[in-house]
């Protein structure tokens, strides 16, 4: 369809313009040995690459690459299977016994140890390090002596964790989680080496890891390169030579560059390119089920969004949004309209189930009169917040605000409050600025009904940006995680969903495909249930 020549020179230009070094990015040939270099789109993330720092899709991707926990989720099936586990063993599903295999290293050789597990884990949780990711150890025996609510912490360590010796650790929970194993190949799990906490600021510049690959250099808005490394002993070496994660400010410049072949992979086919993929790509274009949920979040800490009878008002907004025209013309069926707060890809079996109900239907009228008789828009309008750089979040915010004021058949009272970078719109979310509805889409950082809920919605959660709290919808989280039914579990889960549809603290739009596509040099090119690509398996040449 396009012009080839005249498509690379137009890529080149945008690439040099950005100061991203996009051109020429398929000439790390891999000879036909699949040991070449794999170059990725990429934004940058938040934070440094803490793993209990890291809470967000950009940052994860690099994780990914730089370490293995005690399980890892499998590529194509999602199972929580052992990896750096031997065994993590218990008979109340409340106390927990972990033994280590023999032979894992971090990259600088350090041995992987119980310790390297314990000591991570101590300092995710102290209040002091300041990490995102804290309240994932909230439930271990000793967490408020490490991160009190107020005042400092009586010490550096939780005393649910204990080393017994080189390869065996145990752990101690407040409460029965029968399911908490399967958490724990959420990268925020993963062991830290003794550089780490010896030389912190050297470690953030080079983070050492224990995967399958390392990193060989960072420059904040132009790209991160990794390489593959030799010494490896997982199951899971890196099939190529290494990754070039080069930074894009619009998915569109990335998109162009893949056809021009200056880049090999880009895993977000902008919303415009949806009609032309198949034709542009054929079979090199991936588009499947995700586990990944679009919302509006409201900002409950803002009074104007929680005074009583909002809750009708937020209700009103959801069924002003036509799901189904957004999701057909915009999308074009590659996001579907969602029913619930979690994800369709959990199945039934995993939870999936209609709780928004009419809640997340259009219909006109039933929107204003909610919104009437709530009370009113907060000074009569609404502003929908997010990044623009990825994701095709502007395409689809002006749809929103379109059909927001085509129901309310009045004005403007909808507007778009574009950011132009992830960083800084995460950073905005993060510090809790905004003061209208803001995008919160949720990847999955494991395949379980409760990361879809607990994170985003319980009080004081680690995602729990809008501030909502409900102290009956804690209770049944807290009694799901403590049922070893697991159909028992996924009820009381979907009870605590139902407490959502009657304060909606966000707004379900759509479940969302992850959608690749990749350069001839690339095979072996495929999607975990997270959308993310499986880089270790990407062979080139």
């Amino acid at each position: 369809m396009r012009g080839a020549t005249h498509a690379k020179w137009a890529a080149c230009a945008v690439a040099v313009a950005l100061g991203a070094t996009a051109c020429g990015g398929g000439s790390d040939g891999g000879g036909g040995d699949g040991a070449g270099i794999v170059s990725s789109s990429w934004g940058d993330p938040q934070n440094p690459l803490e793993p209990a720092n890291t809470n967000e899709v950009q940052g994860g991707k690099v994780l990914d690459m730089l370490f293995r926990g005690l399980k890892r989720y499998d590529p194509e099936t999602g199972e929580a299977v052992n990896m750096v586990a031997e065994s993590i063993e218990s008979t109340d599903q409340q106390n927990f016994t972990v033994t280590l295999k023999d032979g894992w290293k971090f990259s600088n050789d350090e041995p992987v140890t119980a310790q390297s597990f314990v000591d991570a884990w101590n300092y995710a949780a102290d209040v002091r390090s300041k990490q995102n990711n804290s309240p994932f150890f909230s439930n271990i025996v000793g967490y408020e002596d490490v991160h009190p609510e107020s005042g400092d912490p009586k010490t550096k360590t939780m005393k649910g964790l204990v080393v017994k010796d080189a390869k065996t650790f145990t752990v101690a929970l407040t409460d029965r989680f029968s399911t908490w194993p399967d958490t724990l190949g959420y990268q925020a799990f993963s062991p830290l080496p003794k550089s780490f906490f010896t030389d912190h600021a050297g470690w953030l510049d080079k983070p050492v890891g224990n995967g399958p690959y390392t990193v060989d250099s960072y420059t904040k808005g132009s790209g991160m390169k990794l390489r593959k490394w030799d010494g490896y002993t997982g199951p899971d070496k890196a099939q190529n030579g290494g990754v070039d994660l080069k930074v894009y400010t619009d998915n569109n410049t990335a998109y162009t560059d893949l056809i021009a072949g200056n880049l090999d992979l880009v895993d977000d086919v902008p919303a415009q390119q949806l009609k032309n993929v198949k034709n542009d790509l054929g079979d090199r274009y991936i588009n499947q089920p995700a586990l990944i949920i679009q919302t509006l979040t409201f900002p409950l800490y803002d009074p104007g969004w929680s005074k009583a009878g909002m809750e009708k008002v937020r209700q009103g907004i959801s069924r002003a949004i036509n799901r189904e025209e957004i999701t057909k013309q915009i999308f074009q069926d590659t996001r579907t309209p969602a029913k619930d707060w979690t994800s369709s890809a959990l199945g039934e079996k995993g939870g999936f189930k209609d709780m928004c109900g009419d809640l997340c239907t259009y219909d006109p009228a039933a929107a204003k009169k909610l919104i009437e008789d709530g009370g009113g828009l907060p000074g009569g309008k609404v502003t929908v917040t997010s990044n623009v750089d990825t994701g095709s979040h502007r395409v689809w915010m002006d749809a929103v605000c379109n059909s927001i004021n085509n129901a309310l058949g009045r004005g403007p009272v909808c507007t778009v409050n574009p950011v132009g970078t992830f960083a800084d719109y995460r950073n905005q979310q993060s510090s809790y600025k905004l003061t209208g509805p803001f995008r919160s889409g949720w990847q999955g950082d494991y395949p379980l009904i409760q990361n879809f809920l607990q994170p985003l919605y319980y009080t004081g959660a680690s995602s729990n940006y809008g501030k909502f709290s409900n102290k009956d919808f804690d209770k049944l989280v807290d009694e799901a995680n403590a049922e070893s039914d697991t159909a028992k579990a996924i009820a009381k889960f979907q009870d605590a969903e139902k407490i959502l549809a009657q304060q909606m603290p966000s707004i379900p739009l759509w479940y969302q495909n992850g959608s690749a596509g990749y350069s001839e040099r690339l095979s072996d090119v495929k999607l975990n249930q997270f959308s993310v690509p499986v880089y270790d398996q990407i062979k080139v040449g």
